[in-house]
């Protein structure tokens, strides 16, 4: 036993209610088991009992062990001067307060406790994935929902943050997100630090030139800083040291990592394919935020990296011919963890709620993610039709799964429900 799922079964109230008796074997009836307090303080607030025939109204506490109250030092503490019933597993001893006590052990269902242990024990991929089947399709589509709002609302947080760092410019984080997302995994933090070094205004000037656009992020990013052979990254760099002296700008040169990745993810094309978006965009958070089709998101989106890349893959080496386009996978990737995200968080932020519609209506027309999560969920049966069903079972995994938070989660909740509360 522990507090945790102590109070689990107290809020649930998954425990025998019938003829309760406290520590004192006074009558005790529970009017209401309180609101869960998630500040400092007691347990439950504003819940009231019946003691005989007194009605009694205040806050509860709960502990694994009466004893619990003096380790924990409740007593000098004004916070619980409210107390009208200690909740405990045990009762160990008498901590001579004027309030009753209620111990639990005996009246909650064995069942409920052997469920939770296995859950608490699992080594599989989700605890509950024996249990799984007995799940109810309306209840995934409900807790997906709540998955998803959660998510959105993480992701929204740190958009607010890089909001608050550059004095409430949305084009601004909008270029710090974009950048971040063609760095993909690997690269992403490199490449935020690049978009940070880069203001919007100073690429508004030079992106009708699109080897000035190049010439900006590449020596940004340190990948101009070598002797060349071929005629292009000489330009490049030379355009780059006197841009960089005019704006006085300071070089980042993240780590920019190439090994164990395919050469259609290696950062110099991931650059090439973002420059030639800055070169073909205009104010591009603006037309994404009034655009109602996600079609036409996907299109502004696609764009093929200048003639050059469709021979290299990295400066000085040639490659046989191919054109550089950002492909599905990539505009999907960039649909989901930035303009969906984005959109949303305009949406709060001005309190708009047609822009959080819009977002959560794309991510239902954005064809599944393929992953070790979600392709784990499909094994278990678990449906996964769209990108609003993968983010919301990603945060499953990740935020409840992962963590054992089976107590906080709608599945956990339901599988540990008792059907009787007479079975001990």
């Amino acid at each position: 036993m522990n507090e945790r799922l102590l109070q689990f079964i107290w809020q649930l109230q998954y425990y025998n209610r019938q003829e309760l008796k406290t520590g004192d074997g006074e009558t005790l009836s529970i009017v209401h088991p309180g609101i869960i307090n998630t500040n400092q303080g007691p347990d439950f607030l504003n819940a009231k009992i019946k003691v005989n025939n007194t009605f009694w109204a205040g806050s509860i506490e709960l502990h694994v062990l009466s004893s619990d109250w003096n380790s924990h030092h409740h007593s000098t503490d004004k916070n619980y001067g409210n107390i009208i019933l200690h909740v405990v597993w045990q009762n160990d001893i008498n901590v001579q307060e004027t309030f009753p006590v209620l111990e639990l052990q005996s009246l909650v269902s064995k069942i409920l406790l052997k469920k939770f242990n296995e859950l608490m024990n699992a080594k599989s991929f989700i605890a509950c994935e024996t249990m799984i089947p007995t799940i109810t399709p309306i209840l995934w589509v409900s807790w997906k929902e709540r998955l998803l709002v959660e998510r959105m609302q993480r992701k929204t947080s740190v958009i607010l943050d890089f909001l608050s760092c550059n004095q409430n410019h949305w084009e601004e984080t909008f270029w710090w997100l974009i950048a971040r997302n063609f760095g993909n995994t690997v690269n992403s933090d490199s490449f935020e630090k690049l978009a940070r070094s880069l203001s919007i205004n100073i690429l508004a000037k030079h992106k009708n030139q699109i080897h000035q656009t190049e010439a900006l992020l590449f020596g940004q990013a340190g990948l101009l800083d070598k002797d060349f052979d071929e005629d292009y990254p000489k330009l490049l760099k030379k355009e780059y040291l006197f841009l960089k002296k005019k704006y006085q700008l300071l070089s980042t040169q993240p780590p920019l990592y190439f090994l164990r990745m395919r050469p259609s993810n290696f950062p110099s094309l991931r650059l090439a394919q973002l420059s030639m978006l800055i070169h073909k965009s205009v104010h591009l958070f603006s037309m994404i935020r009034e655009t109602i089709l996600l079609e036409d998101v996907k299109k502004l989106l696609s764009v093929t990296a200048n003639d050059y890349w469709h021979y290299h893959y990295v400066f000085d080496e040639l490659s046989d011919f191919r054109e550089k386009n950002i492909g599905q996978q990539m505009i999907h990737s960039l649909l989901i963890n930035t303009i969906v995200p984005i959109i949303f968080a305009y949406g709060h932020h001005r309190r708009e709620t047609k822009y959080k519609d819009r977002s959560m209506l794309w991510l239902e027309q954005i064809s599944e993610e393929n992953n070790s999560i979600t392709n784990g969920f499909k094994i278990l049966g678990i449906e996964n039709k769209n990108a609003f069903d993968s983010q919301a079972l990603i945060q499953l995994k990740n935020d409840y799964c992962n963590q054992k938070r089976c107590l906080e989660c709608a599945v956990g909740n339901k599988l540990l429900r008792p059907l009787s509360l007479s079975v001990y």
